[in-house]
Parts: C-alpha cells; sequence; structure tokens
C-alpha cells in the first residue's frame, strides 16, 4: 500500500533509520508495522538473541521536535503502551514459534536534527515500559 501523506513517509523514514539502528546493535528485524485490527499496531519488532535465551523486542518509533510538550520519548502515553502490549499478545498467538521468548517493550525516539538538518542520533530505552498483568 503506498504512502502518500507527507507524515506517513516521514514515519516510514524514522522506521527504516531505526531499523537499520537496531540491526546494527545486533538485534535480528522479525516484522514493522504488524497490525491487530481494532488494537492497534507495533513499528517495529525485533529479535534480540541471548546466550540463554531469545527476547522479543516491541518497538514504538517516535519523532517530535523537543517542545513545551515534551520529546519523542515523553510523547508514548499510558494509552498507547496499553495498545502496543495488547497488539504484542496478538502477535505472540499468532506466532507461537516466539512462545518461549522473553519480551521488551522498547521506545526509540528521535527528538532533534544535527547542524545539517538531519535527524540526531536517537535515544533507545530499553524496557520503556511493562506489560502489566502479562
Amino acid at each position: 500500500m503506498p504512502m502518500h501523506a507527507p507524515k506517513q513517509q516521514q514515519g516510514h523514514a524514522f522506521e527504516q533509520q531505526a531499523r537499520a539502528y537496531l540491526e546494527a546493535k545486533g538485534l535480528s528485524y522479525l516484522a514493522h508495522n504488524w497490525q491487530q485490527a481494532g488494537v492497534g499496531e507495533i513499528d517495529l519488532i525485533m529479535l534480540e538473541r541471548g546466550t540463554a535465551w531469545d527476547i522479543v523486542v516491541f518497538i514504538e518509533v517516535r519523532q517530535r521536535r523537543v517542545s513545551h510538550f515534551g520529546d519523542a520519548i515523553e510523547s508514548v502515553t499510558r494509552k498507547k503502551q496499553q495498545n502496543i502490549v495488547k497488539t504484542a499478545k496478538h502477535f505472540l498467538q499468532q506466532h507461537p514459534q516466539y512462545a518461549d521468548c522473553e519480551c521488551r517493550f522498547d521506545v526509540l525516539g528521535y527528538s532533534g536534527t544535527d547542524a545539517q538538518g538531519a535527524a540526531s542520533a536517537p535515544t533507545w530505552i530499553q524496557g520503556a515500559f511493562m506489560a502489566q498483568a502479562w
């Protein structure tokens, strides 16, 4: 499905940057923009391989200029977190091969630009929030 709106194109570009950044940190790509109708969407789903066990990482990617409303990380509301958790449960139900993996919810935020106007390095908050009554 083509993205026509500038905001959609911008969001896709930041998600691609986030994916490259996380892959450079050793995570493996599983999915992007994974949706569960009527529940929500997860920007990126990655796998972090561990020596003892693997971790499925559900990642919210945010871009926002710093303002009096806060930065990109602060823009992930409690409601958004709840929707991500619900959507993650559906992902795991539909992908039982990850049933034995631990799960983590991260936020990767782009809040500024460098001197050339390009996005600054992201802020990566691992374990940014927890699932209640998982």
